[in-house]
């Protein structure tokens, strides 16, 4: 029969009529039967007639439907066969019942029925296993996308080569912007001759310009210092898998030339429109230069950051004329305040408490009222010492106060003052930040992905000693309408010596000058002295982690503590730099219970390792030779398994450059 036979059908409404006549005649026999019976008569011939009628579209009906399911089981059986589509049977036991030719030809060979998918593909086992419905899967070199019908036991496989492919070619081509940086090139080149200058503009440029070739982008300087480089993503991952090696280059031919020259390059990436890809590579290069520089940044556009390089000290650029020109800015910000408020880090150490004397005091030379937010529940055992004594001198007490007055007193003419970090999440309060109308943040941290939004001014210096030397430089430009009195002073000499471990680590030049500045006004070393005691409990709590110590790659110290044993974060610190004072240990890193789901890990090292960059790569952060992260939810075991890892990683990327 022909497959385009109209499909036939039956006329029900004709019963109806025919009833509807029969009924109509039954009335007109009352009145006239003749004409009535003569009715009966025609409609009984015509009843006839549409009963034949309706037995033959019964059959041809029939005959329709035989042959749509014969075409429909046709249809399938080729769908099955023939089609480009692979589709598999497998069993409770994962084992193979049945599957169509394209399965056999195209994918996995022939003979797959009977066999165990162990056998044939251990990982369709695991996309089983893991209750997914879909996955993309590599075959024979040919991506599938396998779809399975969990009831059904049955798998369908798609090739989906040419639009992952596409998508692939999409990713790779994307636009990629970085601006490029000479961190240092003012302050190198500044006593140069033009005849030297020129020949380190030729050096770097060459340097620059071979990389580009080397790697198939664009470059081009835009200034005496500045680059604009232009590429895509599948360029932008392979400079990220060989760690930006252009950092180290150029670091090294300039330092042949007796130069010490760095970079720092922005990277703005994402599928962004153009002016937005440019303003985050400059966001991205910002972040660098607010990290000490010599390192890459790349922004993405959900606020993930990654880091390159970084492994040399912060070159010292902050001189005399930045720090008068912040003082004198800070004076302006006070003075159009109606009050000052002072906030530091959780659990604040006595570089944060200092620091915020000394933005106190600012304050008051400038007759502006002036706060300090402490919680008094947050303060470790060494800052408790320097706040009995702060409680002997009522003046200064009465400047500190709990976040809840805090949260009282703050309006939108108030200027909150952040000192000793920048993250938001380390805040003691952080709804003082939508509360207080101006903003300031005053540090001696490496910036990190976390950061304070719309600050009117940032002071951060990440190449200081500590926030307490910063702010001792702001209040020598101070006016000097007072004194700076004798425990202000110490305070802020203690913030000082407990970051540079008594003037061994990120000690410059400027620092001694900001302790013999706060000695001159009056500082105590003895009463410093008396603030860093620590008892006997304390030894022998630290004593009692380094007894755990052991030894990973030859001179990385690694102390864990005990299940149920918590420790506050200063005494990991502290912990950390004793390690450090032991022979043949390059570096040190400890792991603790901070509380019930934290774990702390303190590290430091001597400058050969960065510890910063192995933090990092925990979500933590800090300096080249002091660094420090928490981790929730893990156990020590765990956490040190971590750590290990992220070392490797360290070694591995240091092997690669």
């Amino acid at each position: 029969m022909s497959s385009n036979k109209k499909r036939p059908s039956i006329n029900y409404p004709l019963y109806g009529l025919m009833g509807i006549t029969v009924v109509l005649l039954g009335i007109l026999a009352m009145y006239n039967w003749p004409i009535s019976a003569a009715g009966f008569i025609l409609t009984a011939i015509l009843f006839f007639f549409i009963l034949l009628r309706d037995d033959r579209q019964k059959e041809e009906m029939a005959e329709y439907i035989a042959t749509l399911s014969y075409r429909v089981k046709k249809v399938g059986e080729e769908a099955l066969l023939e089609m480009p589509i692979g589709i598999m049977l497998i069993n409770d036991e994962y084992d193979i019942e049945w599957v169509n030719p394209y399965i056999s030809s195209s994918l996995y060979g022939d003979s797959l029925i009977g066999k165990s998918l162990y056998e044939v593909d251990e990982t369709i086992i695991s996309f089983i296993k893991n209750d997914e419905e879909t996955a993309t899967h590599v075959i024979n070199g040919r991506f599938y996308r396998i779809l399975f019908k969990r009831d059904e036991k049955l798998f369908y496989f798609f090739d989906v080569t040419d639009q992952v492919e596409i998508e692939q070619l999409y990713e790779d081509e994307r636009l990629v912007f970085a601006t490029i940086f000479l961190d240092n090139y003012d302050d190198v080149t500044q006593a140069m001759d033009d005849t030297t200058r020129s020949g380190l503009n030729n050096l770097v440029t060459s340097i620059l310009n071979k990389w580009a070739q080397e790697n198939e982008f664009f470059i081009k300087r835009v200034s005496s210092d500045r680059y604009l480089a232009v590429l895509n993503e599948r360029i932008l991952r392979a400079l990220e898998k060989n760690k930006f090696t252009i950092l180290d280059e150029v670091r090294e031919a300039t330092a042949k030339q007796n130069v010490s020259l760095t970079l720092s390059i922005g990277v703005g990436s994402g599928d962004l429109a153009l002016p937005e890809l440019g303003e985050l590579a400059q966001s991205s290069l910002d972040l660098a230069l607010g990290r000490g520089g010599d390192q890459a940044t790349i922004k993405q556009p959900n606020g993930k950051v990654k880091f390159y390089g970084g492994k040399t000290n912060p070159v010292e650029k902050r001189t005399r004329v930045r720090a008068r020109v912040i003082s004198h800015a800070l004076k302006e910000l006070v003075m159009e305040s109606d009050k000052v408020i002072i906030m530091g880090h959780k659990y604040p150490d006595m570089d944060a408490i200092g620091a915020s004397i000394g933005i106190l005091k600012i304050a008051q030379l400038n007759h502006q009222k002036g706060y300090i937010v402490v919680n008094p529940h947050e303060i470790d055992k060494g800052v408790k010492k320097l706040m009995d004594e702060i409680k002997k001198n009522d003046h200064l007490q009465s400047k500190f106060i709990t976040s809840e007055a805090a949260l009282d007193l703050a309006t939108d003419d108030t200027l909150l003052v952040i000192v000793d970090t920048h993250k938001p999440s380390m805040l003691i309060e952080g709804k003082l930040l939508s509360r207080s109308g101006k903003v300031v943040v005053i540090d001696h941290h490496r910036r990190g992905e976390e950061f304070i939004q719309h600050p009117i001014l940032v002071y951060m210096e990440p190449y200081a000693s500590s926030t307490s030397e910063l702010v001792t430089e702001l209040l020598e430009y101070q006016p000097k309408t007072g004194k700076i009195e004798m425990l202000e002073a110490t305070a802020l000499l203690a913030g000082i010596v407990v970051d540079t471990k008594s003037f061994t680590l990120r000690t410059g030049a400027r620092t001694f000058d900001a302790a013999s500045y706060l000695r001159a006004h009056g500082a105590d070393t003895v009463l410093v002295q008396k603030f860093l005691k620590e008892d006997v409990d304390t030894y022998i709590k630290r004593s009692k982690l380094i007894e755990n110590v052991h030894f990973y790659q030859g001179s990385i110290a690694i102390a864990t503590g005990t299940h149920g044993k918590f420790y506050d974060q200063v005494l990991i610190a502290q912990t950390a730099d004793t390690l450090l004072t032991m022979e043949g240990v390059s570096a040190s890193f400890v792991i603790s219970y901070r509380s019930e789901d934290m774990i702390g890990i303190s590290a430091r090292s001597l400058g050969e390792i960065n510890v910063q960059i192995i933090m990092e790569s925990l979500d933590g952060g800090g300096h080249l030779t002091n660094a420090a992260t928490q981790i929730t939810g893990v156990s020590i075991e765990h956490a040190e398994e971590l750590l290990i890892a992220a070392i490797d990683d360290y070694f591995e990327g240091r092997q690669q450059e």
